[in-house]
């Protein structure tokens, strides 16, 4: 291949070289320039200084089939430098050569070099439109966006010959631009206009090109282009284009619930989060569920020393390994498959790897699962938990930095309960312990393993019906980079034994998402989906709080992260009450353990109690 290129170059650098003189006889026929004599003896010079000035601003390395302005501008530039040392070079050896004379001659070395380059992307554009009109099915497509990122989805969209896309124009609301052509394609409208665009122009396809769109337009033209019945994709944010590091055409996406939800961008401390996380031994409990996997790409990024991966399903972390070293080679990753309610294995983890930060996410966390399995719940949940914190604190862990719910306020479940359990152990142990102990609580997240949005997409695939349990029933969402990204940055804000509580914006109603992502899908709800209420699950709230009233919240430096105020907890009365649940959650004894829960959480009533008092 080097070869074949080595030759390519020798044989363009001969081609211009024959144009170059071309241009010097075309330049002696019109002006009669042979009276020159030493001008015509200095064609070879002249043509070697070109050639030069064309190789150093590497020319010859442009893959001119897809020529743009810049490769254009570069030509120029190369031909003007080449242009003014030529002209140093005759005032040193050929005074007398008239100015005319050689301004024409550069002219004609510009028109043949540039000409010759530019004559295989006018080729290649010929053939792409000769492949195109061969494509007998075209969807006609309407990009609303005609700014940098619309310009260059077209430009993609151009060149990919077997793609079959008829651009019919752009939508913008810049009326400076309504009526004028970008790179041959029409301003058509304005957001407004686009209904009536689309039945005019017969739209199939709607693809919006607006990565820095903010929330509330975004919401509002996806609602304007969904109505239209087209099919609409959407190019993602910068960030998530950063991220993904594909061209704009592979990032092209179909609209995602994430995409209603009106969320404002975050705003992260990265230097904050370096910080505490560059250079440190990372340990990730449940780091191959959702938030846990998420928790380990985000921290990836910041260079830990080691990234500690512990899980007890070996399939989810052997996927995610390959992942992470596939993306970072470098990153010196080590996989433990171990329980938390495991305490002589975890003592040996810590004793071995000694971890400077631990991000615990690993927990049971399904709501009616953990009402039938109470004993599970708490094993699992609270002395899992327990396990940790204890290792931490004796293995001088730097931070502890536990994932919580907003299911642990006024919890009506087992699952809440427990994990409400667990924020007491984190705020009682930090008060004894060199190790700064916090809790980060958030409501949920979209797409997280067992969440709602699955479910819903799984019943719409499947014709419906889509079964929401209460028609009034709202939670909290965020997605899951988000929700990951925060709790790093609440870790970093961390002095010890706070709670801190994610900025979750509006609740959404259920109903009201069931009812998106029907449409999403192309079918009408009620219509085409069927919608059925199946009443309250066991252990279901019909709202989620984020704190407990006296708790209070107050600001932190993110507008999206607040700090409840500590609590005072006792840890050796916390911990007799733990000893009487333990023994409770050994007997297997549900309603044993219920009356525990209650006399370590005194805000926790049962759902049935819940249903009593309504």
């Amino acid at each position: 291949m080097k070869k074949i290129n080595i030759i390519k170059t020798f044989g363009y650098i001969l081609i211009d070289f024959l144009l170059i003189n071309a241009s010097f006889i075309l330049t002696d026929i019109l002006l009669n320039t042979t009276r020159y004599k030493k001008y015509t003896e200095s064609y070879l010079m002249i043509s070697i200084i070109f050639l030069i000035s064309f190789v150093l601003f590497k020319i010859y390395k442009n893959v001119w089939h897809y020529a743009s302005i810049d490769e254009f501008l570069k030509g120029i530039i190369a031909n003007i430098t080449a242009y003014i040392f030529s002209n140093m070079y005759l005032y040193f050896f050929n005074p007398r050569i008239h100015w005319k004379v050689f301004i024409i001659n550069t002219i004609f070395i510009v028109m043949f070099t540039l000409g010759f380059k530019l004559s295989f992307r006018i080729i290649k554009q010929v053939e792409s439109k000769y492949i195109k009109s061969k494509i007998k099915y075209k969807e006609n497509v309407l990009i609303v966006g005609a700014g940098s990122a619309g310009t260059l989805l077209l430009r993609e969209i151009k060149q990919n010959l077997f793609l079959n896309y008829n651009i019919i124009g752009f939508i913008d609301d810049d009326r400076r631009k309504i009526g004028h052509y970008i790179a041959g394609v029409k301003v058509l409208g304005d957001r407004n206009s686009i209904p009536n665009i689309v039945e005019l122009k017969k739209i199939d396809l709607i693809i919006i090109a607006i990565p820095s769109l903010n929330n509330k337009n975004k919401v509002e033209l996806i609602n304007i282009c969904k109505n239209t019945g087209c099919k609409v994709k959407i190019l993602p944010d910068f960030e998530e284009m950063i991220r993904d590091d594909k061209a704009l055409l592979k990032n092209l996406r179909d609209i995602k619930i994430e995409d209603l939800l009106r969320r404002d961008p975050i705003n992260l401390d990265l230097k904050g989060i370096e910080e505490y996380i560059t250079n440190k031994k990372v340990l990730v409990t449940g780091g191959g569920g959702s938030i846990g996997s998420e928790l380990c790409r985000q921290i990836s990024k910041f260079n830990p020393l080691e990234l500690i991966i512990l899980d007890i399903n070996e399939n989810a972390v052997y996927e995610l390994e390959h992942e992470l070293k596939f993306k970072y080679p470098n990153l010196n990753i080590k996989v433990i498959i171990a329980s938390i309610r495991d305490k002589n294995r975890l003592d040996k983890i810590f004793n071995s790897l000694r971890p400077d930060i631990v991000f615990h996410a690993a927990a049971h966390k399904h709501v009616p699962l953990m009402e039938n399995n109470p004993a599970e719940a708490v094993k699992n949940n609270i002395f899992g938990t327990l396990n940790l914190v204890e290792c931490s604190d004796k293995y001088k862990v730097e931070k502890f930095v536990m994932i919580s719910t907003d299911k642990a306020v006024n919890p009506t479940n087992i699952m809440g309960a427990t994990k409400r359990v667990c924020e007491m152990i984190v705020q009682a142990y930090d008060k004894k312990s060199e190790t700064e102990f916090v809790a980060v609580r958030f409501g949920n997240v979209l797409g997280s393993n067992g969440s709602v949005i699955p479910l819903f997409m799984k019943q719409i695939k499947n014709g419906g019906p889509v079964t929401v349990t209460h028609k009034d029933i709202t939670r909290y969402f965020m997605t899951i980079p988000e929700a990951c990204q925060l709790v790093m940055q609440a870790a970093s804000f961390a002095k010890g034994g706070e709670i801190f509580v994610l900025d979750m914006g509006e609740p959404v109603k259920i109903y009201d998402l069931a009812c998106d992502l029907i449409r999403l899908s192309g079918y009408e709800p009620n219509k085409d989906i069927e919608i059925k209420i199946t009443g309250l699950r066991p252990g279901e709230k019909l709202y989620e709080e984020l704190s407990l009233a006296e708790e209070g919240l107050t600001k932190t430096k993110n507008n999206k992260i607040f700090v409840a105020k500590p609590l005072e907890i006792d840890y050796n009365q916390l911990k007799q009450k733990l000893d009487e649940l333990h023994l409770a959650a050994q007997y297997d004894d549900a309603a044993f353990i219920r009356n525990q829960l209650r006399e370590i959480v005194t805000t926790y009533k049962s759902y049935l109690e819940v249903a009593v008092d309504c």
